[in-house]
């Protein structure tokens, strides 16, 4: 055999053992990670404790049954998409396990929560991995203003559409101009946003406040305040509370017996029902409601109902069509590449999410622009049943108004890319 024959023949069996150690490489692998290879994870954070956590269980509910509608159909890009929910617990728990989520579980997308300040903290790991969030349910305008980043998208409606939801109905029934307005705010970042958009508005139509108390976010007693508010007599009462701390209030406002109309600018469904009906009063915005008179929701109410033997609730709905928004995207793009579903977004593409009209992302602070609607009490005795005392109202913007007619303008907003 000559020299060059026998070079030829050692460095064949070399490449031989190398593939062979190769193959031998890729079958040890364990089969979660080759199953990660036909699915496309996403990384689902919402707090499922504490006093936003009976919201998060709806979240859950609706992100869940979105992902196995999609995987039912054929998944996206012919891949099943793995949904992975956790508790985001707090702030610094959500940031961690974001970052755990990218590193170790490899998503292609976080999505979720409904803690503002928890989803301050997730937009900032996105950012700094430059790995897209889906922001569903934090309401901050912060969020959308000075904290924006490129790669957070708003699906919920913000602080200024809810105060400006309700301010219109308080306006017009001559609830505000010189009336005295004693305000209770959550002290987290969405209450005090709540808080200074509220004042904002009153002071803008006449209204004087002439208290807000700040409250920790546990607090479940507010007989203190009842006697506060008593012994100042406004003509109102406005909450800038978040989540079951709604509920207790309101609970207990009614067995204290005040006789000051209470209104408030956020109000989820669940906990309105957990109220009841008898203690629940005035004017609220929401971002949907199971009675929207639609194909489409109609479709979805009844499927949930199927599926979970109960109501949704507006949670449970905005999870849903997130996820939907989501599956639309890498299918148009055919990718899960952050900059390619940026892109998407970007270019105000529209999205059918069960409501009269379609929605779309503004491009320049990546909110979604859509209706809202304010509701009310049923008189007394009209109700069906105990989760049909609410009222539902026309939405807002009108038909004939553009989308954005109540959310923060260009000039109003901090964002800045």
């Amino acid at each position: 055999m000559s020299r060059d024959t026998a070079s030829f023949t050692s460095q064949r069996r070399r490449v031989l053992r190398g593939a062979a150690a190769a193959g031998l490489a890729g079958l040890a692998l364990p089969a979660s990670v080759l199953a990660q290879q036909d699915k496309i994870r996403i990384g689902h954070l919402t707090p499922l404790t504490g006093f936003l956590g009976a919201l998060g269980e709806y979240a859950v509910m609706g992100a869940k049954m979105a992902a196995e509608e999609i995987n039912a159909s054929g998944g996206v890009l012919g891949k099943q998409i793995e949904l992975m929910s956790e508790d985001s617990v707090n702030p610094q728990v959500a940031a961690t396990k974001a970052q755990r989520m990218i590193e170790r579980d490899n998503v292609a997308v976080l999505m979720g929560e409904i803690n503002s300040a928890s989803a301050l903290t997730i937009s900032q790991v996105a950012a700094r991995n430059k790995k897209l969030f889906l922001s569903i349910g934090a309401r901050s305008d912060a969020l959308r203003g000075k904290d924006c980043n490129r790669y957070t998208f708003h699906v919920d409606i913000p602080v200024t559409v809810m105060v400006n939801t309700v301010g219109q109905a308080l306006a017009r029934d001559g609830m505000v101009r010189g009336k005295k307005i004693y305000a209770i705010t959550s002290d987290y970042l969405f209450g005090q946003d709540l808080s200074a958009k509220a004042k904002r508005f009153f002071a803008a139509n006449g209204g004087i406040v002439v208290a807000d108390d700040l409250v920790p976010t546990d607090l479940t007693d507010f007989s203190p305040y009842m006697l506060k508010i008593r012994q100042a007599r406004p003509d109102l009462i406005s909450t800038n509370l978040g989540g079951n701390q709604v509920t207790n209030f309101v609970k207990q406002y009614s067995e204290f017996g005040l006789p000051y109309p209470v209104v408030g600018f956020n109000l989820n469904t669940a906990d309105a029902w957990a109220a009841g009906e008898g203690n629940l009063g005035g004017i609220w915005p929401t971002v949907w409601h199971h009675d929207l008179n639609t194909p489409g929701s109609k479709a979805f109410t009844q499927a949930f109902i199927r599926k979970y033997n109960k109501l949704p609730e507006n949670h449970a709905w905005i999870e849903y069509i997130s996820l939907k928004i989501l599956a639309q995207a890498i299918n148009a793009t055919k990718s899960t590449d952050t900059e390619k579903l940026i892109a998407y977004f970007e270019s105000e593409a529209q999205f059918d999410i069960l409501k009269a009209r379609k929605a779309y992302f503004r491009s320049w602070d990546h909110q979604l622009m859509q209706e809202a609607y304010p509701f009310t009490v049923k008189a007394k005795g009209q109700a069906k049943d105990k989760f049909d005392f609410l009222k539902f109202g026309d939405p807002v913007p009108a038909a004939n108004q553009p989308l954005e007619v109540l959310a923060p303008s260009k000039a109003e907003n901090a964002c800045t890319m």
